[in-house]
């Protein structure tokens, strides 16, 4: 009997690290507008994605970008090797990733999708450079150096969805990238959502 409660005891304890575990791999937020490539992914607008189509909210590396973060070249996927199709100048199933169409100047309203609401700092918004190389993945000097948009939070919890109104800077032509940074407050990480845009 007392070896038949220690195995049950010890299988709690697996589950149980399993479930936080899982937890917290599936927890989090991406960017829907304008459309992250990980959730085109999700949604299948892009196939061959591999696992980032079946956890979008799930681009976790650490805040205090550009400082720190991601690696260049790895900072759509967060530098996370599973997630590394988001990083490729062209989608992984060939093609052009879709871009959202917009218009410099134009207000627009940004959106968040949460999975899990974490205490957060501020939100950034980053642009590409014009005559960015958009034949590589994204690093530091393809961007502008200043977030053309941030939305302090104040160490609030969003709720599921959060809409922030923007507006979309001037002189960019033809195909660009944003780069949203969701920081943080009360863990090192940040989430970040690469979205293409066209001009």
């Amino acid at each position: 009997m007392r070896k038949k409660l220690g195995a049950a005891v010890v299988g709690l304890a697996v589950a149980g690290v399993s479930l936080l575990a899982t937890g917290s791999a599936s927890s989090h937020g991406y960017t829907d507008q304008p459309i992250s490539r990980q959730k085109l992914c999700a949604n299948g607008t892009v196939t061959n994605c591999g696992a980032i189509q079946y956890e979008p909210q799930s681009v976790e590396a650490p805040k205090g970008f550009p400082g720190a973060g991601p690696a260049d070249g790895k900072i759509c996927s967060g530098a996370h090797d599973d997630f590394a199709q988001l990083d490729g100048a062209k989608a992984p199933d060939g093609g052009a990733w879709p871009a959202t169409k917009l218009t410099g100047g134009q207000a627009y309203t940004f959106r968040w999708q949460f999975t899990a609401r974490h205490a957060t700092t501020d939100f950034e918004y980053f642009i590409t450079k014009n005559g960015w190389d958009d034949t590589k993945p994204l690093t530091r000097a393809d961007l502008e150096p200043q977030p053309f948009m941030t939305v302090p939070y104040g160490g609030q919890q969003p709720p599921g969805t959060v809409s922030q109104q923007g507006t979309i800077p001037t002189q960019k032509t033809g195909h660009h990238m944003i780069l949203s940074v969701w920081n943080i407050a009360d863990t090192g990480n940040a989430f970040y959502a690469c979205s293409d845009v066209s001009f």
